[in-house]
């Protein structure tokens, strides 16, 4: 192993211990975290703020999220939906994608800006991931691939979309960050017949969740 690809290992180790200082204790999701290389999903200039405790700008007003964030979104879904089939809203990236598919889900992926969407499917591509990815409007989900067994929006939303959850299987789950521009409520909703189970958890700070039941992108 190079010097360079030992020093980027160890920095993903020592990023896995900063999460279990932070409370994420899934031994599944620590091991995915292990697994993944985050800084593939970084342009080159960019590899020595990789395995950083932050955000960091992608482009076009979108961030890869702070890995405690993807963490515990991830951690929520892990405890709800063992396996399965996953839809994330807002590929981005493409980091959160690959985390679900190394816990084995089978995964589908809607980004709106398609830049990300065309550098995303090339990085899967490249990397022999089995995601399927499509270019949309996420608020109105994949229809055509429904019902899913849980849902993952990685951008902050006014309102849960009405299409996601109607998308959900029984029993499935979404995780969405809800709230105003400034700061959201990361919220689980759990289906159940025609009723949806609310749950709140901390509050957080993403991009807007942009589209037809979302924010108006006028509006940022």
């Amino acid at each position: 192993m190079k010097e360079a690809e030992k020093l980027l290992d160890l920095r993903r180790k020592e990023m896995v211990e900063t999460l279990k200082l932070y409370g994420i204790t899934n031994r599944r999701v620590l091991d995915a975290f292990q697994d993944v290389p985050r800084h593939l999903f970084f342009k080159g200039e960019a590899l020595d703020a990789a395995y950083n405790d932050g955000a960091y700008p992608i482009g076009f007003g979108q961030t890869i999220s702070q890995p405690y964030t993807v963490a515990l979104m991830t951690t929520l879904l892990v405890e709800r939906c063992f396996s399965g089939k996953v839809l994330e809203i807002g590929t981005g990236s493409g980091y959160q994608s690959a985390i679900l598919d190394a816990l084995g889900y089978s995964v589908f992926t809607v980004e709106r800006i398609f830049e990300l969407y065309q550098r995303a499917e090339k990085l899967f591509s490249k990397c022999r991931l089995n995601i399927a990815c499509r270019f949309g409007d996420g608020t109105l989900g994949w229809v055509e691939e429904a019902p899913f067994d849980a849902i993952m929006v990685t951008a902050g939303a006014p309102k849960e979309p009405e299409s996601l959850l109607r998308q959900l299987a029984e029993n499935g789950c979404m995780i969405i960050p809800i709230g105003g521009k400034d700061s959201q409520q990361m919220t689980v909703f759990r289906k159940e017949g025609n009723n949806c189970k609310r749950e709140l958890f901390e509050h957080f700070m993403f991009v807007p969740l942009v589209g037809r039941e979302g924010w108006d992108d006028t509006v940022f």
